[in-house]
Formats: C-alpha cells, sequence, structure tokens
C-alpha cells in the first residue's frame, strides 16, 4: 500500500509533508519522498517500508509516522 500525501507526525514529535512515493531505480524499491515541516525543509527519502512500520517507545508499539488528521 502506497502512503498517501500529506502531513504526518513522527514518533519524536516532528512533522512533515509527504510529497509522494518514488522507487528507488536500482532495485526497484518503495520509496517515500517528504520533507520535514521544521528547519531548511528539504527533500529526503526513506524506504517506504521502514516509513510505515511500528517502533517500540516505553515497550508499546507506535508507528513511526502517522497520518494527521485533514485540517478544515
Amino acid at each position: 500500500m502506497a502512503v498517501a500525501p500529506g502531513r504526518y507526525r513522527h514518533y519524536k514529535g516532528n512533522y512533515y509533508q509527504v510529497i509522494g512515493t518514488a522507487r528507488h531505480s536500482e532495485t526497484d524499491e518503495a520509496m517515500v519522498v517528504y520533507r520535514p515541516l521544521y528547519g531548511e525543509g528539504g527533500l529526503w527519502v526513506r524506504p517506504e517500508a521502514m516509513f510505515m512500520e511500528t517502533v517500540l517507545v516505553d515497550g508499546k508499539p507506535v508507528p513511526r509516522f502517522a497520518r494527521c488528521p485533514e485540517e478544515d
């Protein structure tokens, strides 16, 4: 399942804007293209599987990135 464009919150608290998804030219791996909504805001990529995974925080699984509700 592709990551939808939009605003996401990282489990450590910062916010990011997902631009879309792309494919790695050599491996065909799905990648998420995003930018931080703080600092200089340069573009970053992360494997989609890693973007969607859960991490343990205080012994509890939480999403690494959680989609923010759409703002009206």
